[in-house]
């Protein structure tokens, strides 16, 4: 009875260990990224405070930031301002279960620092990667804008 019990677990957990496992499906980065995008669109610094990895890196030209409280303060609390409307053309992307990225071009108005200077258009070259956490929450981890110089309205 024993050699027959041994047996019936021995071949539970070989059967059980050849079962194909189900992984995560990907996440949907352009529902990420529509996020974000809303978020400086509203200028809710707040929410993208919280869409922000603890340990994210912000690089554009010779800037680097990393850290959340570095990155939200350094980056989005001091630009958000001086933009409006980020409108993203995505070029790649690409999925898994635990990471998500976007890359493309991107264009902005630019607001003028002193009162009665035209407005700008700004554009570049973007990066956005996102990790899931180990709470299994998707957050920006990686951030890179490559911009050319500011242009004025027509």
């Amino acid at each position: 009875m024993k050699s027959s019990l041994w047996m019936l677990l021995v071949t539970a957990a070989v059967a059980a260990s050849c079962t194909k496992t189900e992984e995560a499906p990907a996440v949907n980065v352009q529902t990420l990224n529509q996020q974000f995008i809303s978020a400086w669109n509203s200028r809710n610094a707040v929410q993208l405070d919280t869409l922000l990895a603890d340990d994210v890196h912000f690089l554009q030209g010779e800037a680097h930031y990393q850290g959340k409280s570095e990155v939200s303060n350094r980056w989005i609390r001091e630009t958000m301002g001086t933009i409006d409307d980020l409108r993203l053309s995505v070029v790649s992307t690409g999925a898994d279960a635990n990471m998500a990225y976007e890359a493309g071009t991107y264009d902005v108005e630019v607001i003028p620092s002193t009162p009665g200077q035209p407005r700008g258009e700004g554009e570049g070259n973007f990066i956005l990667l996102w990790k899931k956490n180990a709470k299994g929450a998707w957050k920006l981890g990686y951030a890179q804008l490559e911009g050319l110089p500011v242009r004025v309205k027509q």
